[in-house]
């Protein structure tokens, strides 16, 4: 099995539980592992994951959805990729919030979730929930 990783993803969402979050919003990174069999590939890209498309789907969801959790956020991702990219045998996502709204001095504040094509029931990709 192997692994592209692509890091530090930077978006701006308003993804959080205040109301302020909806407002101003904040700085998002994402990290994804994308999990599958590139032993044998080719140097054909239908043969592989497409990074843009990967790209182009988080940023889609970071920036024009809203999300109260962290959590949430993280396992709609993961089952979107999985959705979208039929090679991938699992993924890892991980995302940073780095401003979150907290009283102390941190670095970071990150959701991870590993999820694989395994612990999904087929038909079952889709992630549905209220996210206001």
């Amino acid at each position: 099995m192997g692994r592209v990783v692509l890091s530090g993803l930077a978006f701006h969402g308003r993804h959080g539980v205040y109301a302020e979050e909806s407002v101003f919003g904040a700085r998002f990174v994402v990290d994804a592992e994308l999990h599958y069999d590139f032993a044998d590939i080719s140097d054909e890209l239908a043969q592989a994951v497409n990074y843009a498309a990967v790209y182009d789907l988080i940023a889609s969801i970071i920036q024009g959805e809203r999300w109260r959790l962290l959590e949430a956020l993280s396992a709609r991702l993961a089952r979107a990729l999985l959705e979208a990219q039929p090679l991938l045998s699992a993924v890892t996502i991980r995302v940073h919030k780095p401003h979150a709204p907290l009283p102390g001095v941190f670095e970071d504040v990150y959701a991870e979730l590993h999820l694989s094509r395994a612990e999904v029931s087929p038909g079952r990709l889709g992630f549905k929930t209220s996210r206001d």
